[in-house]
C-alpha cells in the first residue's frame, strides 16, 4: 500500500507545505507499512523533484503539464496518477489551490474527502482530526473506506528533512483539452503586498494592546533593530493600520518563523491558529492571564511601552 502526496508550487517556487505533506505521508505510510509517493504537476518538474527527494520518500512522479496551477489540468492529472498508483490515502494541501481541485478529484474517484486536517493516523482505517468553532473544539473522524483523500492544514507538521534516494518517474497523462475551460493569465498580489510574511525568519507581530496607530513606531523600531518583518492581528488590519497581507491568523496567513514576537496580542484562538507553528514564541503583554502565554516559550508580563523600547535599545 502507498500514500500519495501532491506538492504545490507557485511562480517557480515549491511551497513549504509540500515538504510538510511528505512528513504526513511518511507517518501514514509507517502506520500501514507502505511506501511514500510524491507528485508534482507542471513547472520545472525536475527541479521540484530534486527538492521533494527527501528522507522517507520512495518515488517522485513528475507530470510536465503547464507552468502554473490550472483546475482542469490538475483534476485530470491527479486523478489519473491516483488511479495508477492506487494509494490508500491521497494527501493534498489545504490551500487555495488544494481546495480548488481536491473535491473534484475525490468526486471523480469516488473517494471520501476530509478537509483541513490537523492530525492523522491509520489503524485498519483512516482517522482524521479537525478543529471546529475557531479551533476551540477538536473532532475525530473515522473514515470507513479502504481508500480516502485528505487536505492537510499548513504548518501543522514539520517539513521533511534530509536527502533521500527516491526514484523519479515521469508520468504521462492524457489531458482532454476540451475539458480545460480555464487558464492563468497572470498574478495579482492582494492589497499590493510589499512583503510575504510567510517567508520571514523573524516576525514582530502587534495587536490591539498597542492602543493607537501612532504607537506603531516603537514596533517598527524593534523590527528594524532585529532585521524582522512586522505583522499584526486582525483588529489592526480591520482598523486599516496595516495592509491585509500582514495579517496573521485563521482569516489571515499561517506563519512559521524561527522567532515570533507577539506584542500586545491576547492570543485568541483565531490568531493562534496562524502562528502556533513558530519555532520560538515570545509574548509581551501586561495581562498575566492572557491566553498567548499558554503557548509562548518566553513571556514578559509588563507594559509593552516600556519593554519594547528597552528591547530595541539592547538589540541596537
Amino acid at each position: 500500500m502507498t500514500v500519495l502526496a501532491v506538492a504545490e508550487h507557485r511562480r517557480g517556487e515549491l511551497r513549504e507545505v509540500s515538504l510538510e505533506l511528505l512528513t504526513v505521508a511518511r507517518q501514514l505510510a509507517d502506520d500501514i507499512e507502505g511506501e511514500v509517493h510524491a507528485a508534482v504537476v507542471g513547472g520545472p518538474v525536475e527541479a521540484y523533484a530534486e527538492r521533494l527527494n527527501r528522507e522517507g520518500v520512495d518515488t517522485v512522479h513528475t507530470i510536465a503539464e503547464g507552468e502554473e496551477f490550472n483546475h482542469d489540468v490538475y483534476t485530470q492529472a491527479v486523478a489519473q496518477l491516483t488511479e495508477a498508483v492506487d494509494p490508500a490515502v491521497l494527501v493534498m494541501p489545504n490551500s487555495v489551490n488544494g481546495l480548488d481541485y481536491a473535491p473534484a478529484v475525490a468526486g471523480r474517484l469516488d473517494r471520501p474527502l476530509v478537509t483541513d486536517v490537523v492530525d492523522l493516523s491509520y489503524d485498519d482505517e483512516l482517522t482524521a482530526t479537525r478543529e471546529l468553532y475557531g479551533s476551540k473544539v477538536e473532532t475525530t473522524i473515522d473514515v470507513h473506506a479502504d481508500r480516502a483523500a485528505v487536505t492537510v492544514r499548513p504548518a501543522e507538521w514539520p517539513a521533511a528533512e534530509g536527502t533521500g534516494d527516491a526514484t523519479v518517474e515521469a508520468f504521462e497523462v492524457d489531458i482532454d483539452d476540451a475539458a480545460v475551460r480555464s487558464t492563468v493569465t497572470g498574478f495579482e498580489e492582494v492589497g499590493g503586498g510589499d512583503v510575504d510574511i510567510t517567508d520571514a525568519d523573524v516576525l514582530v507581530s502587534v495587536g490591539r494592546g498597542i492602543g493607537e496607530e501612532e504607537n506603531l513606531d516603537i514596533v517598527y523600531d524593534l523590527a528594524e533593530a532585529l532585521g524582522a518583518t512586522v505583522s499584526a492581528s486582525r483588529p489592526l488590519i480591520d482598523n486599516g493600520w496595516l495592509p491585509k497581507d500582514r495579517q496573521v491568523g485563521q482569516s489571515g496567513k499561517v506563519v512559521t518563523p524561527d522567532v515570533y514576537i507577539a506584542i500586545g496580542i491576547s492570543g485568541a484562538v483565531q490568531h493562534v491558529a496562524g502562528m502556533k507553528g513558530s519555532d520560538t514564541i515570545v509574548a509581551i503583554n501586561d495581562d498575566p492571564n492572557a491566553p498567548i502565554f499558554d503557548i509562548a516559550d518566553y513571556g514578559i508580563v509588563d507594559d509593552l511601552f516600556e519593554v519594547v523600547p528597552a528591547l530595541t535599545e539592547q538589540f541596537e
